[in-house]
């Protein structure tokens, strides 16, 4: 059974930044394909970015430069690095896993789910 664990939400003012942490336990592997969404009230869960096998992340255009996604191979672990956050970053952020290597900026692909962890950002 695959888990994953997600860490580091909280409260933070406008221009401030804050790190997520997403750990995998179970059966799968380091290089399959990890991502990072998040859901506002009121809207639709939307992807935030995906690393790949080998450590090349996408983003969404409206995290491109202020957002960084990484991975540690040997914890299992992928991050989410947000800087200059804006009050519309305001969601629940969700980490994923699919069950391959193949990664696609979109949720279909995404076998296994965190709990989600609250980033609030107040201007």
């Amino acid at each position: 059974q695959v888990q994953l664990m997600e860490s580091g939400g909280g409260s933070v003012e406008a221009g401030g930044s804050l790190r997520l942490s997403c750990s995998a336990s179970g059966v799968i592997s380091s290089n399959n394909c990890k991502a990072w969404f998040r859901q506002a009230p009121g809207k639709e869960r939307e992807a935030v970015g995906t690393i790949d096998y080998s450590g090349t992340a996408v983003y969404a255009d409206s995290v491109k430069g202020r957002f960084t996604i990484t991975k540690d191979y040997d914890k299992n672990t992928h991050y989410l690095q947000m800087e200059s956050l804006k009050p519309e970053d305001t969601a629940m952020y969700y980490c994923a896993a699919s069950g391959s290597w193949s990664c696609q900026l979109r949720d279909g692909i995404f076998n296994y789910w965190g709990q989600g962890t609250q980033v609030t950002v107040s201007s």
